[in-house]
C-alpha cells in the first residue's frame, strides 16, 4: 500500500509540474506573439494570488498575467492581509547586490582611519542631496568608501564625472567640488572614461534610480541622503550580518 501511495504521489507531483510548465510555455508564446514589442521574457513564475502569474523582463521589471497570457497587468501586487508590498519585496530580492561582486575597478576609493568598515556610494556630482551626504560623511571615521560616479541628472553631470574620473587625485577633486565648489577640470584628451558609462549601465540593471544610493557590506542598500548617525548604525548592522546575505536573498 505504501509503495502504491508513494507512486501515486510522485505521479501527482509530476502532473502538477507538467501543468505548470505548460502554462508557462503558453504565457511565453502568447505574449510574444501578441506583443512583439514586449522585451524578452526572462522568467515566468506563479504568484501567491491564485491564477496570477509574474512575468519578469529587463532584469527586475515585473508584469502580471493570467494563465494564458490573455491579459497583462502593470502595477503593484499588495498582500492586504499581511500588509506587504509583494512587488517591491520581489524587486528588492532581484536587485540585491553581493557587495564583494560590485565592479570596484569602476570606482575610486577613499580610506579613512583603519578603513575597517566598507560602503559603496553611487553619486551624481550635480546632486544636491549627494553634497549633503558628502558633508555628513566627513564626520565618519574608520571607513573605506568606494565612490561610483553615476551621472543621471544631466549632460553636465556626465562631463563633470569624466573630469573627476580622469583626475590624478580623484578623491581630492571630488571633495573639492562637492564640499568647496572648486570647478572640476575637463577630462584630458584620450582619457578612458568607460567606467562612467559602465556605472550607468550597472545602475540601470540593478534599479539604482536616485542618488546618493549607499550599499553596505551585507548587500543592503539605502537610497537617499542619510546623516552620520544613521550611517554609523547601518554600517554596524552590516558588519554583523552573515556574509553573502545578498546572494542568498536571490534564491
Amino acid at each position: 500500500m505504501f509503495r502504491l501511495t508513494s507512486r501515486a504521489l510522485a505521479l501527482a507531483l509530476l502532473g502538477l509540474s507538467f501543468g505548470a510548465f505548460a502554462q508557462e510555455a503558453a504565457i511565453r508564446k502568447n505574449l510574444a506573439e501578441r506583443l512583439p514589442n514586449l522585451p524578452k521574457i526572462e522568467e515566468v513564475s506563479k504568484t501567491p494570488m491564485p491564477g496570477l502569474w509574474e512575468v519578469r523582463i529587463n532584469g527586475s521589471e515585473l508584469l502580471y498575467t493570467d494563465a494564458e497570457g490573455n491579459y497583462l497587468i502593470q502595477g503593484t501586487l499588495i498582500d492586504t492581509r499581511a500588509k506587504r508590498n509583494l512587488t517591491e519585496e520581489r524587486q528588492d530580492k532581484l536587485s540585491a547586490v553581493d557587495f564583494a561582486a560590485l565592479p570596484f575597478k569602476d570606482a575610486f576609493t577613499t580610506v579613512r582611519g583603519d578603513g575597517s568598515r566598507k560602503i559603496a556610494v553611487f553619486v551624481d556630482p550635480n546632486c544636491t542631496y549627494c553634497k549633503k551626504f558628502e558633508a555628513d560623511l566627513q564626520k565618519v571615521n574608520n571607513v573605506t568608501i568606494h565612490t561610483f560616479l553615476y551621472p543621471i541628472l544631466s549632460k553636465d553631470s556626465a562631463e563633470k564625472s569624466r573630469g573627476i574620473w580622469c583626475a590624478k587625485d580623484k578623491s581630492k577633486v571630488w571633495d573639492d567640488w562637492m564640499l568647496r565648489s572648486v570647478p572640476v577640470p575637463e577630462a584630458a584628451a584620450g582619457c578612458d572614461t568607460g567606467a562612467v558609462s559602465r556605472n550607468v549601465e550597472f545602475g540601470r540593471k540593478y534599479r539604482i534610480t536616485g542618488t546618493p544610493t549607499v550599499f553596505f557590506a551585507d548587500g543592503s542598500r539605502v537610497p537617499g541622503a542619510i546623516n552620520a548617525a544613521q550611517l554609523e548604525k547601518l554600517m554596524t548592522q552590516a558588519q554583523s550580518a552573515p556574509q553573502g546575505a545578498a546572494s542568498q536573498a536571490k534564491r
